[in-house]
């Protein structure tokens, strides 16, 4: 199986772990044929996007066990689904993106320089 690519052309890199993200629960922000959502986004929640998606009938902050779903809060990465994070982004609260754990397929939902503007920087 070859290597899954980011949005800049190199290997997927994991999303996150902690807590265990991803359409499949591995970590990555991979897509198939089953995940409906696209989930390839890998961002950085922030309490004004978890507002905003709650407000969107998707509530990524509330626990919700019986899915061993943590709850999110901010600063934790999650794999968002394309069109969430496309819609938040013309609302004016798309939060920041880990380019090099963002799948490529998410190129055919927004523009790359949308998602440059919200790179993640490390520093």
């Amino acid at each position: 199986m070859k290597p899954e690519k980011n949005v800049l052309g190199g290997t997927l890199q994991s999303c996150c772990t902690d807590p265990l993200t991803g359409f499949y629960r591995d970590g990555f922000c991979r897509t198939g044929p089953a995940d409906t959502g696209t989930h390839v986004v890998c961002a950085i929640m922030t309490e004004s996007f978890l507002k905003f998606t709650r407000s969107r009938g998707n509530d990524l902050s509330s626990p919700m066990p019986y899915f061993n779903f943590p709850g999110l809060k901010p600063g934790d990465k999650w794999c968002l689904c394309a069109s969430r994070w496309k819609e938040a982004y013309l609302q004016g609260v798309a939060p920041a993106v880990v380019l090099e754990a963002t799948h490529k397929n998410v190129l055919d939902f927004v523009e790359f320089e949308w998602l440059l503007e919200h790179k993640h920087s490390e520093d």
